[in-house]
């Protein structure tokens, strides 16, 4: 699986990409990340990416020409499922999102920065608005990089153990159980004795009905 992600600001994806999972899965080759400056695009002398807007108004918008080039580009050598655009104003990422654009093959990611970018590049290219919540960030890449480990990590062969993801919470539409580990006593504070049991029947009623009573208190929404 591939990500083509267009940045105005390319070095604040280096982190979140070069460690723990991603960088696994890209060593393994199971998925490549591959960040694109926007301003190598840009054909005017000073490489700008933004204009005023149309109209007056307060801020800058991104202009069009720098983002249809970077994307006819790409169009041009492999052919994409998806070209995403991360807004405040999109559909909220949920794992059923993830777990959809997982079973894709290429995708392209748009990072918006100042007011935003030119309607028409939402309007001619961008397949799916995506928006991590109801705030607005600086810019699309960190939320970017969040849709980008969200989907990562559910592709085959990432996780080392493969039913790792399809027990996370929101895969059956409820919060995770309690989890724990060793020791089973610390300081008087004990480990719930089902664990302890070895009855692998019991342990997986105990973990449905504490994740049921842990949905109902904190995200009843989901139950809905």
């Amino acid at each position: 699986m591939r990500f083509d992600i267009i940045s105005v600001l390319p070095g604040l994806l280096e982190s979140p990409f070069a460690h723990s999972i991603l960088q696994r899965a890209q060593k393994k080759g199971i998925s490549e990340i591959v960040v694109h400056n926007l301003r190598d695009y840009a054909t005017n002398k000073h490489k700008s990416v933004d204009d005023y807007p149309y109209g007056g108004g307060s801020g800058m918008v991104m202009a069009i020409q720098p983002f249809a080039a970077c994307i006819e580009k790409l169009k041009s050598e492999r052919e994409y499922d998806e070209v995403i655009f991360m807004t405040p104003d999109g559909e909220t990422l949920n794992q059923g999102i993830a777990n959809q654009l997982s079973i894709k093959k290429n995708i392209i990611v748009l990072c918006g920065h100042y007011k935003g970018i030119d309607q028409r590049i939402r309007d001619i290219y961008v397949t799916r608005e995506i928006s991590i919540g109801d705030y607005v960030l600086s810019g699309g890449e960190l939320p970017a990089a969040v849709l980008v480990d969200a989907v990562v990590r559910l592709i085959p062969g990432v996780l080392s153990d493969e039913t790792s993801a399809l027990s996370d919470s929101f895969q059956d539409d409820m919060l995770d159980a309690p989890i724990y580990t060793r020791p089973a006593d610390w300081n008087g504070h004990k480990v719930p004795d089902v664990l302890l049991s070895g009855h692998a029947g019991d342990i997986e009623k105990w973990r449905f009905e504490q994740a049921l009573e842990r949905t109902k208190q904190r995200r009843p929404d989901l139950l809905e």
